[in-house]
């Protein structure tokens, strides 16, 4: 009996270990880019703008995002913003959504932005943070990066 129950404790192991390495070949990372970013706001010590990002969901199944966490950077290593959205976001199967994300900033480290504006008119950016999304397949947390270029003319890349 006690070799009976051991190997259906094996059996179960490695029956749940398949699972979830199916699971995690047939579930797609969601396509994030950066689409927009809107000024809300400026006062004495900064300001607030709206974050727009594009979530393309390439899955059979939809997709519940349900906390995400960012880091806005100018240039290469100027911080400009960093925090966390708790809110939940649903992006159905082969669909995309937009995601606003508000961002409070200071003009602590704009000095180098302002003087890439200035000079060239534009200022290269770079978003970095990670989406924890729930499927049928369990929760993920995928880490997202993208980077371009804004003008004082629109968004280029």
């Amino acid at each position: 009996m006690r070799k009976t129950m051991m190997l259906v404790a094996v059996a179960a192991t490695l029956g749940g270990a398949a699972c979830s390495a199916l699971g995690k070949q047939v579930f797609q990372e969601p396509v994030v880019a950066l689409k927009d970013v809107k000024l809300r706001g400026v006062g004495l010590t900064g300001g607030n703008v709206d974050v727009v990002l594009s979530v393309y969901n390439p899955n059979e199944f939809r997709l519940d995002a349900t906390r995400m966490t960012y880091r806005v950077l100018l240039g290469d290593s100027v911080s400009f913003a960093s925090g966390a959205l708790d809110s939940r976001t649903t992006v159905q199967s082969k669909d995309s959504t937009f995601v606003t994300i508000p961002v409070s900033f200071t003009y602590n480290g704009l000095g180098a932005a302002g003087r890439s504006l200035l000079n060239s008119g534009a200022v290269d950016y770079k978003v970095i943070g990670d989406v924890t999304v729930g499927s049928p397949l369990g929760n993920h947390t995928i880490p997202f990066t993208s980077t371009g270029r804004f003008s004082t003319l629109g968004f280029g890349r």
